[in-house]
C-alpha cells in the first residue's frame, strides 16, 4: 500500500474519534463576547494532545483587549518535537464562537448528530476545523512515527472579536516568527476543495454627528443630530455606494458580490440612551443632540487604506460646507490591510496537491470576504507562508442551525495529513 493510501486509510480509521472530538468541543461554549469558558477549553486540549505526545504550554493575553479576571484570554499551544526543530507546521485555530442567535433546531451545545452532520453553535466555525487538524496530525505521527520537523496546534482566543488575545498576541510573544514556524494553516470552513490565500482589508470607524438638545415639542429650537446623521446616510447612498459597488478586484473573493468594495452600517444609536428592559415609563420629549454610527469598510488590495479614509472624510466635509448646522466626529476603530499569499508559496503547493490525490481534481483558490487571523501571522509574525484550509460551508457560519459535515471533515484531514507529509519532506517519508 502506497503511503498515501496507508495515510488515508489511517484518517478514515479514525472517523468516529474524529466525531467525538467534535462534539466535545461544541459542548464547551465558549461564547465571545465575553469570553466565557476559554480556560475549560484549552484544558480539555491539553489533556488530549499531551495524550498524543505534544507539549502543551498555556498562555493567558494579559492586558490584551478583553482580557479581564473574570473572562481571562487563554490559549494553548503544543507542540510535537519530530529529529529535527525545522520545518514546522502549525495548525491555528479559533476556540471562540459567536452568539447563539434565534431560530434553532436543535440545542446550539449539544452537538447533534443528523443526517451524517454535526450541528451546534462552531461546529462549522471553526471547532469542526480544529478537530480534523488535530485527527490528520495524529493520524500522520502514527503512520510516519519518525519524522523529522515538528508540528504544532494551537487554539486561541477572541478571533470573531479580532483575535488581539489570540493570534495577535501569541505572535507578539514570537510564536508565529520565521524562525519558529514555517508553515500555517488555519482550518477556517472554506470549503473542503477550496484554498483560501488571504482576506480584504477592513477599517471600521465611528461617526459621531453633532445638534443641539431642546424639548421635543418645538424642534424647531434645538438641532436634531439624527437628522443629520440620515444626511450622511442619504449621501452614502447616492454618491458613496455606488462608487464602491462598480470598483472590482483581481482577488479570487468569494462570493461574487465581495469582490466589490462595500460599507456596511454596522450600528446606528441617537438620542437617549435605551432604557433597561424593566422600565415601563415613556421616554422624555427631547431633541437628541448626538447621533453615532458605526461602518464597517471593506477595501480591496487595489486600494490604498489612506485614500479608504480620506473618502469618507470627504463626504462629511461636503456636508459640512453645504448642510446649515452640521458637523461632525469621526474617529477610527480598527484596521487591516488585505493580504494575500502567492499561489507558490510552499504551503499552497502542499495542500493542492493533496486536494488533487483526495478529491481527484484541482483546488479552487479563493480570498475571504471578511478578515481572519491570518492578518495577525502576516503583519506581527512576519510570516507569509500561511493560508485557510478546512472543512465547512463558509455561509453557514454565525446562522442558526450552524452544521458540519462529517465526510466533510474526514476529507479535509486526510488533506492535511498528506500536506504533512509533504511539507515535512523526504525525511518524514523515508520515516513511515
Amino acid at each position: 500500500m502506497s503511503l498515501n493510501a496507508r495515510l488515508m486509510q489511517e484518517v478514515a480509521a479514525r472517523r468516529d474519534d474524529l466525531v467525538r472530538l467534535t462534539q466535545d468541543l461544541i459542548a464547551i461554549p465558549t461564547l465571545n463576547p465575553p469570553g466565557d469558558n476559554y480556560l475549560e477549553i484549552c484544558e480539555y486540549l491539553e489533556r488530549r494532545l499531551s495524550g498524543a505526545g505534544f507539549e502543551t504550554t498555556m498562555i493567558r493575553a494579559h492586558g490584551a483587549p478583553g482580557d479581564s479576571d473574570k473572562y481571562p484570554r487563554w490559549n494553548i499551544v503544543a507542540r510535537r518535537e519530530g529529529r529535527t526543530p525545522h520545518p514546522c507546521v502549525h495548525f491555528n485555530s479559533h476556540i471562540d464562537v459567536v452568539e447563539v442567535g434565534h431560530g434553532w433546531s436543535v440545542d446550539p451545545f449539544s452537538g447533534v448528530l443528523r443526517d451524517g452532520r454535526i450541528y451546534g453553535r462552531g461546529a462549522c466555525d471553526m471547532k469542526g476545523g480544529m478537530a480534523a487538524s488535530i485527527i490528520a496530525a495524529e493520524a500522520f505521527i502514527a503512520v510516519c512515527p519518525g519524522f523529522s520537523g515538528a508540528i504544532e496546534i494551537s487554539g486561541t482566543a477572541d478571533e470573531e472579536s479580532g483575535g488581539f488575545g489570540g493570534v495577535a498576541y501569541l505572535a507578539e510573544q514570537g510564536f508565529f516568527s520565521p524562525e519558529r514556524v514555517d508553515h500555517v494553516i488555519i482550518p477556517e470552513p472554506l470549503n473542503k476543495d477550496r484554498i483560501c490565500l488571504g482576506h480584504r482589508g477592513v477599517w471600521w470607524a465611528e461617526i459621531e454627528t453633532k445638534g443641539e438638545i431642546a424639548h421635543g415639542s418645538m424642534p424647531f429650537l434645538g438641532d436634531c443630530a439624527v437628522r443629520h446623521m440620515g444626511a450622511v446616510l442619504a449621501e452614502m447612498e447616492t454618491s458613496l455606494f455606488p462608487r464602491l459597488a462598480a470598483r472590482r478586484t483581481d482577488m479570487p473573493v468569494v462570493p461574487d458580490g465581495a469582490r466589490a468594495s462595500t460599507l456596511n452600517i454596522n450600528s446606528i444609536h441617537g438620542g437617549e440612551p435605551e432604557q433597561a428592559e424593566d422600565y415601563t415609563g415613556l421616554p422624555s420629549p427631547c431633541v437628541p443632540d448626538r447621533c453615532r454610527m458605526v461602518i464597517d469598510r471593506r477595501f480591496l488590495i487595489e486600494e490604498n487604506i489612506v485614500d479608504v479614509e480620506t473618502e469618507i472624510r470627504d463626504l462629511l466635509e461636503t456636508l459640512r460646507s453645504g448642510r446649515p448646522g452640521f458637523d461632525y466626529d469621526i474617529r477610527e476603530l480598527h484596521r487591516v490591510l488585505p493580504t494575500m499569499t502567492d499561489r507558490n508559496a510552499p504551503v499552497v503547493g502542499a495542500v493542492a496537491q493533496a486536494v488533487q490525490q483526495v478529491f481527484g481534481r484541482a483546488a479552487d483558490y479563493v480570498v475571504s470576504p471578511g478578515t481572519y487571523d491570518q492578518k495577525h501571522i502576516d503583519r506581527i509574525g512576519r510570516l507569509k507562508n500561511c493560508i485557510a484550509y478546512g472543512p465547512g460551508i463558509l455561509d453557514l457560519a454565525h446562522k442558526p442551525d450552524e452544521y458540519v459535515g462529517i465526510d466533510d471533515m474526514e476529507q479535509s484531514a486526510q488533506v492535511m495529513a498528506l500536506a504533512l507529509c509533504s511539507l515535512l519532506g523526504d525525511v518524514a517519508v523515508s520515516s513511515c
